[in-house]
């Protein structure tokens, strides 16, 4: 069973991405590793989604995650964020041929209930699953952004960095993250006023 939680969770990279996303309903963020040191619309995307709906850190537990970590805690108000720690496991994920430099498994290679107690260690809010939804209205689809011409069009991509930056979000999401995005930071009516001004 899929875990709902109302904070976003930031992680390094995609395949802790994937291992987390089996997991739980959130949004997950990816750092793309030390990427976030020079990517400022990142930085402000997180800032946003933290102060939206709170932000949990899950780096690995080696030296890099650290820096990671320590970096996003100087960047984001303290009172916004909240630490998820995995444990120590020496080996190496699946897909890697060698372990990492510390010989440490990173967060995609951490159990279902390791995570799941990370998690509840850090204070994350776990919704029920007969909560209204965290924004009222109904939620954003795929087909709608074909609607608006921001996904399977001539110009959707076009469209897309346009509507990205009048909401002054990060121009390389993908329309599978921009519409996780869309669904935290704005409603439907929201996003249907904000496209329709660029017709």
């Amino acid at each position: 069973m899929m875990l709902r939680i109302k904070e976003a969770i930031v992680v390094e990279g995609r395949y802790d991405k994937n291992t987390l996303s089996q997991l739980v309903d959130t949004i997950i963020v990816e750092t793309a590793g030390f990427g976030v040191f020079q990517n400022s619309e990142k930085l402000a995307l997180f800032r946003r989604l933290a102060a939206e709906r709170g932000l949990i850190i899950l780096t690995d537990p080696d030296g890099a995650g650290f820096v990671i970590r320590n970096f996003l805690k100087g960047s984001i108000p303290p009172e916004q964020v909240k630490h998820a720690y995995v444990p120590d496991i020496l080996g190496k994920e699946r897909r890697k041929r060698t372990p990492g430099k510390e010989g440490k498994l990173g967060v995609e290679g951490m159990r279902p209930q390791v995570l799941e107690q990370a998690l509840r260690r850090a204070g994350a809010t776990f919704l029920d699953e007969d909560e209204p939804p965290l924004r009222p209205g109904r939620p954003i689809t795929k087909a709608d952004l074909v609607t608006l011409g921001l996904s399977g069009g001539v110009n959707s991509a076009a469209r897309r960095e346009t509507l990205l930056r009048k909401l002054e979000l990060p121009v390389h999401l993908s329309p599978n993250a921009m519409l996780e995005v869309l669904n935290v930071l704005f409603s439907y009516e929201e996003l249907i006023s904000a496209a329709g001004d660029q017709t």
